[in-house]
């Protein structure tokens, strides 16, 4: 009997070993600041200057191994008509067929697939259409605030291809060029707060 009990005890012990450590691998569930981070992009303009901009609207479901300092879970997302260059008429095309088509395509995502050596790899989903990408991370460190919540700070740089994406409109220039350029860097600042 006591054989029994104490086999019993063990494989409970064990569950809950198991359980936890399960838990764990999750890593620290992380809420994103809005106020304090930022998803930008630039894009050159004319063959000869970079065009930056902004999505206002974001949010993502994030999980972070303290431990291990890497990502385990992101999930995100931008609200297409949220895209703000500073100048109306011109996001107002962003948000027409002719780019984003926001009535239609209302959102952009990304959700990651792997974390290894300072990339953040995952599948981005831009007006339809879906394509691996890689963000190179930077871990900006790990702090305490006033309140003394945990707060973690990152920057993720990637470069696509805006044409890989069936946001093909353009014009040709007399000189030579085109009026948009393909190539668009993405640079996102996060700061995020461990719950």
């Amino acid at each position: 009997m006591f054989n029994y009990v104490n086999k019993t005890l063990k494989s409970m012990v064990v569950a809950l070993l198991f359980l936890f450590g399960s838990s764990q691998l999750s890593g620290e569930t992380l809420a994103i600041d809005k106020s304090h981070s930022e998803v930008g992009f630039s894009i050159k303009h004319l063959m000869i200057s970079n065009v930056k901009g902004k999505f206002t609207e974001f949010d993502g479901d994030l999980e972070y191994d303290l431990k291990a300092k890497k990502f385990t879970k992101f999930d995100a997302f931008v609200v297409a008509k949220s895209i703000d260059t500073g100048i109306e008429k011109r996001d107002n095309h962003l948000r027409s067929p002719d780019f984003f088509e926001v009535s239609k395509y209302p959102k952009l995502t990304f959700k990651m697939t792997k974390y290894e050596d300072g990339y953040l790899h995952g599948d981005l989903t831009i007006h339809g259409i879906t394509k691996p990408i890689s963000f190179e991370l930077e871990n900006n460190g790990i702090i305490k605030d006033l309140q003394g919540n945990t707060r973690l700070g990152f920057t993720l740089e990637a470069k696509i291809d805006r044409k890989d994406f069936g946001l093909t409109w353009n014009k040709a220039l007399e000189m030579g060029g085109v009026l948009v350029g393909d190539k668009v860097k993405i640079t996102i600042e996060l700061e995020t707060v461990a719950l």
